[in-house]
């Protein structure tokens, strides 16, 4: 939605370059709130900077291009302020926290998994620290409530799993298995990717190590952010190795981050916070300045290693958007291909599929014949066939076959489109192979409509999410109406 708003005010070759300026902006000013309670105004300042040009927001950038995720991780630092606010009692935490957390599981799944397990365990250090269960239960309410906020995406997008080849997204390229650091495979290309993303990750490692080690004389200043951060960042440390693959097979939906190394996320967390922290006032001039150094090369040799062979193309975005007003579309991808479907075989689909299509590509016709007896698909001139309507939702064909036929239309067969043929709903086949969609009609004028509906996955979604959202809005009317504590004498 971001990106399609700035899309409609900006050319399509400036979109991504302002999307990821805009995520960058974000994320440095959610790591200025976090670290501005625990940390004076220039200490606050260079966390958020640190936080912003991470190593790992380089990557994401400037070698992944994952806008989701670079906007995801935008939003840990404001997750863990929340959370640490609740772990202390205070209800409006609880507001902020669920707000955050729904923001975060509807910018990109795999960071909102790593953001749901770092919760737990930023819960289980404030119920060891206060040696209380306190923080787990204000902890799990937000985290209730930020689920019910994002209902109405997570609960389709669980449900809908059994409609598509879901297990392809741990495919064996793809599992963690395949890509803890310094992985090793026959494939070249792989393990340069694997090691340059090793590299950086140990290098985060050793600086949040080291500057740890110079914050720890002064741990009681921020007693609870300093074990956070510590158990938070070992914990991201651990599951990057093969020592961690039990933990991968056994806890739920953690296979789902397909590459371990994605858990730099919350070990930027640490870089930025202990970095800055570890530049004291009370520290020696020659501590400062080697850990200004350490920092300063670490940013520098990682963003040289990152943008000296970076993948960044601007012009990827305007090409899709051309492909798709050209009638021809976009590359998928296997997850998310409706069941029995390969795309591969799909009509118009070029041969070299590791390469963005063509836009001078030809598209493929919207309406074909299908022959139950070959099972190929022919041209449709005979039957006349007439596009009225092909939006995104809803589709409107009319055509005049001489006798009985199955029509095959551009489109993938999923369980919510619903199908009928001059107002009467028939149900549709999937073509082998294919998985496009197939409708039987009979003879005469026909008029086909097909239209995606709101299946009831989505309706309950939705329901729970207004519900969700009333509550916390009227818990948190609730609370601001009410009198502040009175101080202790």
């Amino acid at each position: 939605m971001l990106g399609a708003a700035l899309g409609s005010v900006l050319p399509w070759r400036a979109a991504p370059g302002a999307f990821m300026w805009l995520a960058i902006t974000i994320a440095g000013m959610s790591m200025w709130r976090l670290a501005r309670e625990w940390l004076d105004a220039p200490r606050a300042r260079a966390a958020a900077l640190l936080y912003a040009l991470n190593p790992y927001n380089l990557v994401l950038a400037y070698y992944r291009s994952d806008f989701a995720e670079l906007l995801a991780v935008a939003f840990l630092p404001l997750l863990i302020w929340a959370a640490l606010d609740a772990m202390r009692g205070e209800w409006r935490a609880v507001v902020r926290l669920a707000a955050i957390f729904a923001a975060v599981w509807l910018s990109n799944a795999p960071a909102a998994v790593i953001a749901t397990y770092s919760l737990v365990i930023v819960f289980v250090v404030g119920c060891l620290l206060g040696r209380s269960l306190k923080p787990l239960f204000m902890g799990g309410l937000a985290m209730a409530g930020g689920f019910g906020l994002a209902a109405f995406y997570i609960l389709p997008a669980a449900w809908e799993q059994r409609w598509v080849q879901i297990e392809q997204v741990i495919s064996p390229d793809l599992t963690p298995a395949q890509n803890f650091l310094f992985s090793k495979t026959n494939d070249p290309e792989f393990v340069l990717f694997n090691w340059k993303m090793s590299a950086i990750a140990l290098g985060m490692m050793l600086v949040s190590g080291i500057a740890a080690v110079f914050v720890a004389r002064r741990k009681q200043e921020f007693r609870e952010l300093w074990w956070t951060l510590i158990v938070l960042g070992g914990a991201a440390a651990a599951v990057m190795f093969p020592a961690s693959w039990f933990l991968w097979r056994l806890l739920p939906e953690l296979q789902f981050i397909q590459f371990p190394w994605r858990w730099m996320e919350v070990l930027a967390l640490t870089f930025a916070i202990f970095g800055a922290a570890a530049f004291s006032e009370k520290a020696s001039w020659r501590a400062t300045w080697i850990m200004v150094a350490v920092a300063g090369a670490a940013i520098a040799v990682s963003a040289a290693f990152t943008i000296a062979d970076t993948w960044w193309d601007p012009d990827g975005v305007p090409v899709m958007m051309d492909s798709i007003q050209s009638g021809q579309g976009y590359e998928g991808t296997d997850e998310y291909a409706p069941l029995g479907c390969d795309r591969l075989d799909l009509p118009g689909n070029p041969d070299d599929t590791t390469r963005p299509r063509e836009v001078s590509a030809k598209p493929a016709p919207a309406v074909q014949l299908f022959d139950p007896d070959s099972g190929d698909l022919k041209s449709a001139d005979g039957i006349r066939p007439e596009v009225k309507e092909w939006s995104a939702e809803r589709k409107i064909i009319s055509i005049s076959p001489a006798g009985p036929t199955t029509v095959s239309l551009r489109l993938l067969n999923f369980p919510a489109w619903a199908v009928r043929v001059n107002g009467r709903a028939v149900r549709a086949d999937s073509a082998p192979d294919t998985g496009q969609i197939l409708i039987p009609i009979s003879t005469g004028r026909q008029e086909i409509e097909v239209r995606f509906r709101r299946t009831r996955d989505r309706t309950v979604g939705g329901a729970i999410s207004i519900v969700s959202a009333v509550v916390l809005l009227g818990f948190a009317l609730r609370l601001r109406s009410s009198p502040a504590p009175r101080p202790q004498d």
